[in-house]
Parts: structure tokens; C-alpha cells; sequence
């Protein structure tokens, strides 16, 4: 499947650093490369060159470093430059490689060519991204496990015993007329519920990773003066937000990333929830509303010593949004004592609370630092084995209900094809499109 165009790209972020690369791939690789840099060295060894333009003159110096097909991260020819991190020098670089017969790379589009030459899978190469983008060293590690090959394994693993399954099933319906009586014996009920189990905890390894790799958004909301922005510095650990008595100084939504052991967390601070009729503060209300309704949780302060405010707590908390849960904070816990309600009692100010506050995080998002074989993951991912779970579900409804062997068989085979969508054994184009295209160019 390997393209018969040559690309080239820079590998290195954007801007000006110490050393820059430029990569090629592709059937013309070579020939550019000797025209850049004379008689290339040999395979996976860096030499010095000189790059040079059309005309002999030098465009740069650095090492040459030369990878024949496939022994390339995309099984084609492949050759770098790895000179000097200018944006002016790479840019003379590329421009050379272009005049050559090159043509610029898309975003993607070197990985994209190492999954179409099976040097890796779907699920690899999108960890190729992850552990770009990793925004934690626990989400680094289960990038660097999948890009490993250790989701693909569990992955083929678990695809390899859905088949063993098929060919068990349908030779019921292949030779049915000599009463093999297979589905009858209690094995495909017990291979079916060893395969649920299996699938059981991959997705709970990659629910995980997905949580490392996206992260979850937190909503810190209440009345004006309940204490939410400092509550926002408490968690960040320096003063990201302004703090001040008077009520409605915060007008805008206030974002603020933490690293809650290892768990990407964004913390938004909101406008203090009431009717105003204040041009500002009401579009800074509006805003709050609207993030309140797309976040993963809700942290709802309360200053404990508003007898008004915890009066109007229940009207409060049932105006917001519905399906996203909420944790309610009685705030100012040092100047008096927490009602007996459901809620936590903390105090921003002095501290109290905030450590158990943070597990309490932990649990409500679903995270477990500590856990061994976290995998990185995508949300894609998920849905894929959720639909494979779904279909084995109801596949051992029907053998439970004495259905036909063929709807069984049908159930099987469409959670083999939802589990193949993860490594993209069964992919459409338009989903690898969209995949790739999310990557950064040169990579």
C-alpha cells in the first residue's frame, strides 16, 4: 500500500532551537537525499554532511542519518536532516526537498503511512500522539505501553478467542444435519462469560488512560463571596485568581490546569450564581450556567455561615444542570460548624478538608493513581469495546433463550468487527481521516 509520492516535513516543534529536523519518506528519498548531502551513509548511522542548495552553495551543516525500506518507522526509504533549529534554515531545507520532488507532508501523514505498511496499528499510532501531548508523566507511561503494543496485544488477544468462538459456533450451523449438538454442551455459555470478563478489564484499564490522556474538566460554582476563588488558589497552590469582600468580582470564567497525581485536571472558577441586573456580572452568570452543564463535576460552595444561603441551598442545586454530579462544600468551616447535610466541610482559607477533598476528587471522577497496566486511550476506544460488550451480552441472551444458532453466530461476528475497529482491522477511511489529521505535521 505504499504511496508513490515522496513527502517531506519539519519533525520539530515550531520556533527557533538548537537543532531542527527535516524528514522525508517515500520511494524518491534517496535521490534527494544524495542531491542534499552526497552519497548517503549507511543504514541508522549518523554522519556529518554539509546540506547544500542546487547550486553547491551550503544551506546548512548537521548529520544525515538514513533509513532504507522497511527498516523505517514507515517501512518506506526514509531520510533526516538534523541540523540547526532555525525556522529560516528548516524552511531553505524543506523548500530544497520540494524543488527535488518532494511535496510537503500532510498532518499525519508519516504515521499514517507506517499503519498503511503495518508497522503499526491504529491504536499504536494514536499513541504516538498521546505521548506527544502527554500532559502528565503516568500519562507519558501509558501512552509509551500502547505504543508498545501491550493495548494492541490485549486487544488481538481477546480477538483471537471471539474467533476461536465463531469457528466453534458455526460449525453447529455448517454440520447441524449430524446433530453436533455444540451449543447445547455449556461451552459457549462459559467461553462467552471468559470473554466478557476479559473485556471487563481492558476497559477498565482503558477508561483510565483515557481519564490521563483527556483529563476532566471541574466547575467550582456558588453564590458571590462563598469562597470559590479561593478555593480555586487553595487546589492550584498559588493565587490564580483574584480574591476580594466585594461580591461579583469574579465576571468572567477563570481556568486553571492542576496535576492531581497524575489526573489532568482544569478547575474552572465561575461568577457568583444570582439575578443581577448588571450588564457584565449577568454574562459571567450565563457563562457559568453553561459551563456548569458541560462539566464533569461540580463543586457547589456554600459559605457555612450564610444561614440565607444554606436555606436556599436545595432550590439551588436542583436549578442546575441534570446528569452531572455535584459535590456541595461548606466553605468557612473555621468560623462556624457544618450543617448535618449531605456535603463536606472545608475551609479554603485555613486548609481544612482540601486533602480529603482531593481523594474525594479522585473517587467521584473515577481515577486510581497507583493502578499497574494503565493504557492510553481514546474515547473511540471505548465505544468500540462498549458496542463488542454489547453484542456478547446479547449473544449469550440468545443461547440463553434457545435461539437460532445463526443469530448467535450474527452477534459474534459484529463484535469481532466493532473489536477490530480498535487496532483498524475493520476501519473506515473516514475515520482514519480523522485520526490522522489530528496529528501534528512531521509526525
Amino acid at each position: 500500500m505504499t504511496p508513490a509520492d515522496t513527502i517531506v516535513a519539519i519533525a520539530t516543534p515550531p520556533g527557533r532551537g538548537g537543532i531542527g529536523v527535516v524528514r522525508v519518506s517515500g520511494p524518491g528519498a534517496a535521490a534527494i537525499g544524495a542531491a542534499i548531502a552526497g552519497p548517503l551513509p549507511p543504514p541508522r548511522r549518523a554522519d556529518a554532511r554539509r546540506f547544500r542548495d542546487a547550486d553547491g552553495t551550503a544551506l546548512d551543516a548537521g548529520l544525515v542519518i538514513w533509513f532504507p525500506a522497511p527498516h523505517s518507522f514507515t517501512g518506506e526509504d526514509v531520510f533526516e536532516l538534523h541540523g540547526h533549529g532555525g525556522p529560516v534554515v528548516l524552511d531553505l531545507l524543506v523548500a530544497r526537498c520540494v524543488a527535488l520532488g518532494a511535496r510537503p507532508a500532510r498532518a499525519g501523514e508519516f504515521s499514517e503511512r507506517a499503519f498503511l505498511n503495518d508497522k503499526i496499528d491504529l491504536a499504536q499510532a494514536e499513541a504516538v500522539a498521546d505521548l506527544i501531548d502527554a500532559g502528565s508523566a503516568l500519562a507519558a507511561r501509558a501512552a509509551l505501553r500502547s505504543l508498545e503494543g501491550e493495548f494492541s496485544a490485549r486487544v488481538h488477544a481477546l480477538e483471537a478467542a471471539l474467533v476461536e468462538l465463531r469457528v466453534y459456533v458455526e460449525a453447529a450451523i455448517d454440520f447441524g444435519e449430524e446433530d453436533i449438538e455444540l451449543l447445547a454442551q455449556g461451552a459457549v455459555a462459559s467461553r462467552l462469560a471468559a470473554l466478557a470478563s476479559a473485556l471487563a478489564a481492558l476497559a477498565a484499564s482503558a477508561e483510565q488512560g483515557r481519564l490521563l490522556r483527556e483529563g476532566c474538566t471541574v466547575v467550582i460554582a456558588g453564590r458571590p463571596n462563598a469562597g470559590k476563588s479561593s478555593l480555586l488558589n487553595a487546589l492550584a497552590g498559588h493565587d490564580a485568581a483574584i480574591v476580594t469582600e466585594v461580591a461579583g468580582t469574579t465576571r468572567d470564567v477563570l481556568r486553571e490546569h492542576i496535576d492531581l497525581e497524575g489526573l489532568p485536571l482544569l478547575l474552572l472558577d465561575t461568577a457568583g450564581l444570582r439575578d443581577s441586573p448588571e450588564r457584565v456580572e449577568a454574562e459571567g452568570i450565563r457563562r457559568a450556567r453553561a459551563e456548569l452543564a458541560r462539566a464533569d463535576h461540580v463543586l457547589y460552595v456554600v459559605d457555612v455561615a450564610d444561614r440565607e444561603a444554606l436555606a436556599a441551598l436545595p432550590a439551588e442545586l436542583s436549578s442546575l444542570a441534570a446528569g452531572v454530579p455535584v459535590t456541595v462544600l461548606y466553605n468557612k468551616a473555621d468560623l462556624a460548624e457544618a450543617p448535618g447535610a449531605a456535603g463536606r466541610a472545608i475551609s479554603a482559607l485555613t486548609g481544612r478538608g482540601l486533602a480529603e477533598l482531593r481523594t474525594h476528587l479522585k473517587a467521584a471522577l473515577g481515577y486510581r493513581p497507583g493502578e499497574a497496566g494503565v493504557l492510553s486511550a481514546r474515547r473511540r476506544h471505548l465505544d468500540a469495546l462498549a458496542r463488542t460488550d454489547a453484542r456478547l451480552a446479547t449473544a449469550a441472551r440468545r443461547l440463553a433463550e434457545g435461539a437460532g444458532t445463526e443469530l448467535v453466530a450474527e452477534e459474534l461476528r459484529l463484535a469481532h468487527d466493532a473489536l477490530g475497529e480498535i487496532t483498524g482491522r475493520f476501519t473506515s477511511e473516514d475515520l482514519l481521516g480523522r485520526i490522522f489529521t489530528s496529528f501534528c505535521i512531521g509526525k
